[in-house]
């Protein structure tokens, strides 16, 4: 019985999913940007980082649909070859992040007294004083460049938000009815987080992970960009785009196609975001 209302739940949500537009458009990009990302080496026409001197800076033609770099390199393959990396980032970024902000956004939660005042007050505002951005550049400065290290600055830089989203949901949660009666019945507070509380605030963890993911992408995109991301010959957006900037007039494409990708990817997350949280919220599901 409880299997079927689960199933029924579920199938409601992906209706309400599917009625909206622009979430429905978010999730066909998304699913189109994570079979370029599986898929890059099977359907990318050209080797991503072959150098090819002799056609070098070639527009766009049948034989290099995107067009060629200063290096002779497909701009398609390495475009094909950078979903992979914006995601791998997008991904391990919202995991971790999300990871530690639950556990020490659930911790001041749910005890409060001197454990929320040493994390919300202290821990969080110390991470709240620096800029993000600039937190994961100084980091990756420090530590030095690379996917690792990348991955690292930017969960170090975004994982207050979820422990804030995290600790509100918590405290309002732990004083509701039903996690009273668990805990006269004698659950552990072990259980209460696990079974009781947590499964009751994954909605707008989940809607927040979406526009992390979002945020995530661009982050990347930026700090690549100034050369603090993925090293060379490893294609990404952003370090297509920094490389394209001596070509800006005379070979505007290498701009154009890595930032349409990074738009439309940023795009893709916001709109499943919306669509979740029309979906899950019931103060705004689609009828």
């Amino acid at each position: 019985m409880q299997t079927s209302h689960d199933a029924s739940k579920a199938d409601r949500h992906r209706y309400r999913i599917a009625r909206h537009p622009m979430a429905a458009a978010g999730f066909f990009l998304l699913a189109a940007f994570l079979a370029m990302a599986l898929l890059a080496p099977w359907i990318a026409p050209h080797d991503p980082a072959a150098l090819n001197l002799d056609a070098r800076l070639q527009s766009p033609s049948a034989q290099h649909l995107f067009g060629t770099d200063e290096l002779g390199r497909d701009v398609l393959s390495r475009s094909l070859y950078g979903a992979r990396v914006s995601l791998t980032v997008a991904v391990s970024v919202v995991g971790l992040s999300l990871g530690a902000g639950l556990l020490l956004g659930a911790l001041a939660g749910f005890y409060g007294g001197w454990i929320d005042t040493v994390i919300n007050v202290y821990l969080s505002n110390v991470f709240l004083a620096l800029p993000g951005i600039l937190l994961a550049i100084a980091f990756v400065a420090f530590m030095g460049p690379g996917l690792e290290n990348l991955i690292l600055a930017l969960a170090l830089a975004g994982w207050v938000n979820y422990a804030r989203l995290v600790r509100a949901q918590v405290m309002s949660m732990k004083e509701r009815e039903f996690v009273a009666a668990a805990r006269s019945l004698g659950a552990s507070d072990l259980r209460l987080l696990l079974r009781h509380i947590l499964p009751n605030i994954l909605q707008p963890l989940l809607v927040q992970a979406a526009v992390g993911m979002a945020a995530a992408v661009l982050a990347e995109a930026t700090l690549s960009f100034l050369g603090l991301g993925v090293q060379p010959p490893t294609a990404t957006w952003g370090s297509m785009l920094n490389d394209a900037r001596s070509h800006l007039f005379d070979a505007p494409y290498l701009v154009v196609f890595p930032a349409a990708f990074v738009a439309l990817c940023v795009l893709a997350f916001n709109l499943v975001g919306d669509g979740l949280r029309d979906a899950l919220d019931p103060r705004t599901r689609l009828e």
